[in-house]
């Protein structure tokens, strides 16, 4: 045997030895390649694959040891716990044989230490049951995670997948929106038609991000829907709508109370459930994606701080993205028609906003415009949580610039081919020119802003709440559903701000874990801003026609007419509101009329709602629910005469009833 094993040895030791080097020899990058052994490197090579591959595997295998090594870590605590529950069972059974046996002044003081050592025993055993439950707890969370961990992130998908449906009585050619400052007069042709329309564009998608950094949580939270809309999106065929940002931000909670939030988010204005925090805020429950007239929001850039004094009051302060809205008719302004050229070119005497640039990433088809902003939106907030509801107060504050032209609206009519006896001129109040110009251009800037208020109280604890939010001011139409202009301009040019106001009333009733049933009524007003002196000059301008052998030559002509003292501005008593109930055909086949003569600007949108929520399925795989919302409209404008001194004045009304349903499935 020694024999056989002896020659054995020998050959492993030699092996040994010359492996061994040739290992670090290959290991050190030393070893030597023959040349037709040599591949081309286009990429990685099959070595550096190797590698990766191995890194890879190490570093999963390391993860599946550390899970193995907290599996048998639970699995000791367990065996552990059960061992001292026998243990705790077999000292009560003996303690309780020694107190059944005891007679004597010392042994009933030895029973009372027994009894003690007892309760103390039962409080172990329920110590070991309260673990044994917290471990399954654990492992449920493990096989069942509420969010993914990446990096030491937790990521929590959020969202629903929605199939809706809006049926209206008087068209506003919409989706599941509403734009309540456009519900059609008697006159406008919508008004005569209804309409039905479906959708999933509603459906939601969003992510939660949150990690601590030290002791600072920090966040990041986004969400989008479907409501945008491409140059080429139509519901002929595909229904292809885009995606759009609804919010957006970060956010870091520091230790000592102060949160700083910063992104598109919900304005500071936005009612929130408890203290002033994002994701707090508490929306209508309605379907309709627009909420409900009176509703105070905004989604906009925001940079806001948030102090917490001991989650009892908080005060919050923002800077939020400004814009500007502007209502009214009737300004001065300045027509040239040329007829040979078939061209119309019109003046003014002030711009307030102008179209985005596609090549600065603004929406270049969008007619209401971009203001060019001065300042950002100021807004503070105050909010209370005592122990019996919600109270907030706020402020905002907005600065608005016009630029103004003195010399936009000018003319004459004395250069006319047939002059007048008595010409009439606006001139220039800066040089005497009768010629449009930007002489003496300047920047107008005016201060706006308001107050509001939400409170939020339980009428029947966890049965029925009610709600209550306003909000006034000068320039803050924006702010509410319905979105009444901010502003108007001056005959001069200068602008002027619209007093408005906006308020709404919830009752929501959690009939049962399934059920929740809700009612809003709100309404939004905006006061009349009406200036006379407004100056409107037309020019219209032929072209010379040569003679021919029946007719002599016809030279060009110039005619300027003028009117002069003009009413305007936002809800003028003398506009002409005559039309507002008189259909007309349409322009084209695909261009509906919007009535005659109606210069009625909104005074008053009111809105009633009712509607409820079931949920079919609610469980930790997410749930099923549906609704439906019915809600009854009014907008009335304000009243004008046609500018007859003695007529009665005109007020339209507009009137429509509608009803959305919802089915949805959440995310869990």
């Amino acid at each position: 045997m020694k024999k056989l094993l002896a020659p054995a040895l020998i050959a492993m030791i030699v092996f040994c030895a010359f492996a061994a080097p040739a290992q670090q020899a290959a290991t050190s990058g030393n070893c030597k390649i023959r040349g037709n052994d040599l591949a081309k490197e286009a990429g990685p090579s099959v070595s550096q694959q190797l590698n990766n591959m191995k890194d890879s595997i190490q570093v999963q295998q390391q993860h599946i040891e550390e899970l193995m090594q907290q599996l048998q870590s639970r699995e000791s605590q367990i065996q552990e716990l059960q061992q001292q529950m026998n243990r705790v069972q077999g000292a009560m059974s003996e303690a309780q044989q020694k107190a059944e046996s005891a007679n004597s002044p010392t042994q009933q003081t030895d029973l009372a230490l027994i009894k003690n050592e007892m309760s103390d025993l039962k409080s172990n055993a329920t110590n070991a049951q309260t673990v044994g439950e917290i471990q399954k707890n654990a492992n449920a969370v493990v096989e069942n995670p509420l969010s993914i961990r990446y990096k030491g992130i937790s990521i929590t998908p959020v969202g629903f997948i929605a199939a809706e449906t809006v049926s209206r009585q008087r068209a506003t050619a919409s989706d599941i929106n509403t734009p309540f400052n456009s519900i059609p007069y008697p006159g406008n042709a919508l008004s005569k038609v209804g309409e039905n329309n479906f959708t999933a564009r509603q459906s939601r998608v969003g992510l939660l991000a949150e990690s601590q950094a030290g002791s600072t949580k920090v966040t990041g939270y986004w969400e989008a829907d479907f409501l945008g809309t491409g140059v080429t999106s139509n519901n002929r065929q595909s229904n292809s709508y885009v995606l759009r940002q609804r919010i957006l931000y970060a956010q870091a909670a520091l230790k000592n109370g102060w949160t700083l939030t910063g992104g598109q988010q919900w304005s500071l204005a936005t009612e929130t459930r408890t203290g002033i925090s994002n994701r707090q805020e508490v929306l209508p429950q309605t379907v309709d994606s627009q909420y409900q007239v009176g509703f105070s929001w905004e989604r906009q850039y925001g940079f806001r701080a948030v102090k917490d004094f001991g989650h009892k009051f908080f005060l919050g302060f923002a800077v939020e993205g400004p814009q500007a809205t502007i209502g009214g008719r009737g300004f001065s302004s300045v027509t040239t028609t040329s007829l040979a050229s078939s061209s119309v070119s019109t003046s003014g005497n002030a711009f307030v906003d102008g179209p985005g640039s596609g090549g600065g990433l603004y929406n270049f088809v969008d007619i209401t415009g971009y203001s060019f902003n001065k300042t950002p939106d100021l807004l503070i907030k105050a909010a209370a949580d005592p122990g019996y509801g919600h109270y907030e107060l706020f402020g905002i504050f907005s600065t608005f610039r016009t630029r103004v032209y003195p010399c936009g609206v000018v003319g004459t009519n004395a250069k006319d081919t047939a002059t007048p006896l008595t010409p009439t001129t606006i001139p220039c109040a800066l040089d005497g020119s009768t010629s449009p110009s930007a002489i003496g251009a300047y920047n107008d800037t005016r201060m706006g802003g308001g107050f509001g208020s939400n409170l939020r109280v339980p009428v029947v604890a966890h049965k029925l709440d009610f709600a209550l939010q306003g909000v006034a001011g000068n320039g803050i139409g924006r702010y509410g559903s319905a979105q009444l202009a901010d502003i108007t301009l001056r005959p001069n040019g200068t602008q002027a701000m619209i007093r408005a106001a906006h308020a709404l009333g919830e009752l929501e009733y959690h009939a049962s874990p399934k059920m929740e049933i809700y009612a809003y009524f709100g309404g939004e007003y905006a006061w009349r801003t009406a200036y006379q002196g407004y100056d409107s000059i037309t020019v219209t301008k032929t072209p010379a026609i040569p003679a021919t052998a029946t007719s002599p030559a016809i030279p060009a002509t110039t005619t300027t007419t003028f009117k002069l003292n003009q009413y305007g501005g936002y809800g003028s008593p003398f506009a002409n509101n005559s039309g507002c109930s008189t259909e007309n055909p349409p322009s084209n086949q695909l261009t509906p009329s919007g009535g005659a003569t109606c210069s009625a600007d909104t005074r008053l949108i009111m809105e009633g709602t009712l509607g409820f929520w079931h949920k079919l399925i609610q469980g930790p795989n997410g749930g099923v629910r549906w609704g439906i919302q019915y809600s009854y409209f009014t907008r009335s404008g304000w009243s004008g005469n046609n500018s007859g001194a003695t007529a009665t004045g005109i007020s339209p009304k507009a009137v429509d009833n509608m009803i959305w349903t919802s089915f949805r499935y959440y995310l869990p």
